[in-house]
């Protein structure tokens, strides 16, 4: 039988080990409690390093103008190590392809949009939206009919004195005689050269000695549209017309194929706007009497900076304003007309 002092000593044995358990138990569950505070191996630490994404959608992929600014936008991409992805509709007159461009960089969750919208209206529900999505819209080249409040800013040319300066260089052309002009307009929906066309029409009324003979039919948005359109108003006013403004290089293109097929390049005078190899040619030729020139690599690269800005917390202005210039025969060899003259393209 066990007696009281070996009953007592067993106790106070027992109640030491169960103190020293207790006390070794202490740090793992100190461990594991301090463990189950820790963030994810993937922390914010780690996601504010994640390379940023922005998906650059022009109105089309095919002229000199998108991939320039294709060029810029890559340049600056480099600059702050973001990803740039550049996609547009096949057509400069395919809403719909375009609609769904934003719809599916929306899927994707991109960082951010450029947009150049080419319909003004029928662009107007996918940026609301982005903006609802909570993917900040940077607009780009051409206007959009929405509340300022849905995208970051508006980054192109200040199209309206582009179009009044297209007004002065055809009244120049045209000389104190004046005359009778045309002007060919692109395609209905799009901002940035109705513009221009607005512009171009404001300054010739100024001018009591030259007179519009033509100003409410649309080229169309191919080279080819452009050329069966013009050579219909030649068919109408040939006898008559001295001068042809157009507001874009496919439309410029058709407007001067159709005068070559009648012998009338360089007796009437051509205004137009985009450089490409065969303008700046007809310019040197004399065919082409003035070129009003954008800056599409600034433009790009402006629109990609501006985004940046705005997702490091600052508040860009609502419109950038990236040049606008008039290049003559006169003119064209000097270094920064001769720079936009031969933009820098994508590849180069």
């Amino acid at each position: 039988m066990i007696n009281a002092t070996g009953s007592s000593a067993s106790f106070g044995q027992l109640l030491a080990n169960l103190v020293r358990r207790s006390f070794c138990l202490v740090p793992v569950v100190m461990l594991l409690a301090c463990a189950g505070c820790q963030p994810p191996a993937d922390s914010s630490a780690d996601s504010g390093n994640k390379e940023l994404h922005f998906a650059v959608i022009p109105k089309g992929t095919t002229h000199i103008f998108w991939q320039s600014v294709k060029h810029g936008a890559e340049q600056a991409g480099e600059e702050i190590d973001a990803k740039i992805t550049f996609r547009g509709p096949s057509k400069e007159n395919d809403r719909d392809e375009q609609i769904n461009v934003v719809q599916g960089f929306l899927n994707a969750r991109v960082d951010g949009i450029l947009l150049a919208p080419l319909d003004a209206d029928a662009l107007v529900r996918p940026v609301k939206e982005a903006s609802r999505a909570g993917v900040p819209v940077v607009i780009f080249d051409s206007g959009l009919n929405t509340d300022p409040g849905d995208f970051v800013s508006y980054v192109a040319t200040d199209n309206f004195e582009g179009g009044k300066l297209a007004g002065e260089a055809m009244a120049s052309a045209l000389g104190e005689k004046g005359g009778d002009v045309i002007l060919l307009r692109y395609e209905q929906g799009s901002e940035s050269t109705h513009q221009r066309e607005e512009g171009f029409l404001y300054s010739i009324a100024e001018y009591t000695n030259i007179r519009v003979l033509s100003s409410d039919q649309y080229a169309g948005t191919t080279t080819e549209s452009a050329i069966d359109k013009a050579q219909a108003l030649l068919n109408r006013f040939g006898d008559e017309v001295d001068g042809i403004c157009t507001v874009c290089e496919p439309t410029a293109e058709g407007a001067l194929r159709a005068l070559r097929e009648r012998n009338m390049a360089g007796k009437v005078k051509l205004v137009t706007f985009d450089s490409s190899d065969s303008l700046r040619d007809s310019l040197s030729a004399g065919e082409v009497n003035a070129i009003v020139l954008q800056d599409p690599v600034a433009m790009g690269y402006q629109a990609v900076k501006t985004m940046a800005a705005h997702l490091r917390g600052e508040t860009p202005e609502q419109f950038i304003d990236t040049g606008v210039f008039v290049a003559t025969a006169n003119n064209q060899d000097d270094e920064n007309i001769a720079r936009l003259l031969r933009p820098a393209v994508s590849g180069e």
